[in-house]
This record gives C-alpha cells, structure tokens and sequence, in this order.
C-alpha cells in the first residue's frame, strides 16, 4: 500500500504516531511511505526510520524549492502546502495510486475497502465537511462551479496516472497569484477551485472524522446519534483539523482518545 506525506521537521512526532496507528489498525502487510519534505536533516530521516519494522518503508523525497518560484506565500501556511497538489508531478511516474493523509490523522480500522476502491472515473476520493450554505459561499469565494464541493484535503485518495494529465503547476501559481486575497485554506480552496469537479466524495463519518463533523452531525435533527463505540467499530480514519488538536492546550472533543494511544 503506497502512502504519502508532506512535512516539515516540525511534523516528525505526529507522522510517528500517524504511522503507528497505520501499522497496528491499516490491515495491509506491507507499506511504502513516501514523504515529500524540504528541510529534514539525515539525522530526523534515520530517527523515523528507527521506529518502524519492516512492514514499513520510508522514501524521503526532498523537493526543490525552486519549483515553487513565483507561488504566492502565506502568513499561516508554509511552501508545503502546494507539495500535496503537485504529488502527482513529483513522486516516480510508476506508481498509480495513492493515499495522501496529513500527519494530524489517525487509522483506527482497515485502509483496504479505501484504497482498493473504483474511482468511478474520477481523479480523487475525498470528503467534505462543509454544509449546503457555506459550501456555496465558497463557490462564489473561489469562483467553483455551483455543483463543487468543498474538499477537504487532509485525506486524498489519488489516481496519479489521472491526475498527471490534469494537474499543471502553471494553472496552480496562476490561480494562487490571482486569487490570493480570496484565499483562505489555500491548499484546499486551491484543490476545489481546479480539482474539485474530478473528485468522487466519500462519507466523512467514515474517512475524514474530526471532532467538529461529529458534533454537527448529533446536532442535526433527525440523525442517529454516533457515539464512541460507533466511532470505534466504523470509522476508518480520524482527522483533527483545524485549531482544536487533543495534543494543544484546551482542546475539547471526545476524539482525542484514539490520538492518545499512538502519541
């Protein structure tokens, strides 16, 4: 099974624990990890590395920084958030699929039904985690067709050899300069603006659950409540975006529970 990562040195302890709960819960026998990166010294590759068995191999793929000359640059988010859109571009033109997971993530049941999945003719599997109204104030934001969802891009199951013959770096620096004081998740809106008519959506329930997704969705009126041990027996992969993370001070959620057992 082939994973991908993007990080920086300060992402090294949360790609451990994501890649521990991916051993003990992602049901393959094998994996490969390859991890996109500027900036990681020999010295952090090889301490990774020494966490992990054979079941597991690290490819660390340093980019150049000069493929980004001319991308626009932002207050919060560092240069790697463009390292996930140009994947496709930068990982060995042999490989044909693969499971993009931001390090904030944790598996908690089997990857396989994920990645061995039919894309349907579609570039990209993906969650939303946006409603009706907000997911069309960000079509008109990012100017997306009406029929765009609002992709979350912590989880990307991608169909590289599709995606190479839609992604262009150009058409990404253009839109990130054009666009740049209407962006506010740049990866994502990036992702939806140009990518997001080629995506087939997944239940974020079940890939893409963060503590926030849960609680809206017990909120909603007529919806089966999900608690924990729903969460346990169903849910495959738990994402804690946004700023309320059970690693930071304050954090309120239930969630945290399946971080602590990796971290």
């Amino acid at each position: 099974m082939n994973l991908l990562f993007s990080i920086t040195p300060s992402f090294v302890p949360l790609l451990g624990s994501c890649l521990r709960s991916i051993l003990k819960n992602g049901g393959a026998d094998r994996y490969t990890a390859y991890i996109l990166h500027s900036g990681l010294s020999p010295a952090a590759c090889r301490t990774l590395e020494a966490q992990f068995g054979p079941r597991l191999e690290l490819r660390f793929l340093p980019v150049d920084e000069r493929l980004f000359d001319g991308f626009p640059e932002f207050k919060r988010y560092p240069r790697q958030i463009y390292y996930r859109l140009a994947a496709p571009l930068l990982l060995p033109p042999e490989l044909d699929r693969i499971l993009y997971l931001d390090v904030d993530t944790v598996v908690i049941n089997p990857l396989g039904p994920l990645y061995n999945a039919s894309f349907d003719g579609a570039c990209f599997m993906a969650c939303t985690n946006t409603r009706k109204l907000l997911t069309r104030v960000n079509q008109l934001r990012l100017g997306a067709g009406e029929g765009v969802p609002y992709i979350n891009s912590g989880v990307l199951m991608m169909d590289l050899a599709a995606l190479r013959r839609v992604v262009s770096m150009e058409q990404i620096r253009r839109y990130a300069n054009e666009m740049y004081d209407r962006l506010v998740l740049p990866d994502q809106d990036i992702l939806t603006a140009l990518y997001g008519d080629r995506v087939k959506l997944l239940d974020s329930l079940v890939y893409n659950l963060s503590d926030r997704t849960l609680r809206l969705y017990n909120a909603t009126p007529g919806n089966e409540k999900r608690d924990l041990d729903w969460v346990r027996r169903h849910t495959v992969i738990v994402h804690y975006f946004g700023r309320n993370k059970p690693w930071k001070a304050h954090y309120h959620g239930v969630l945290g529970t399946f971080y602590y057992e990796f971290a």
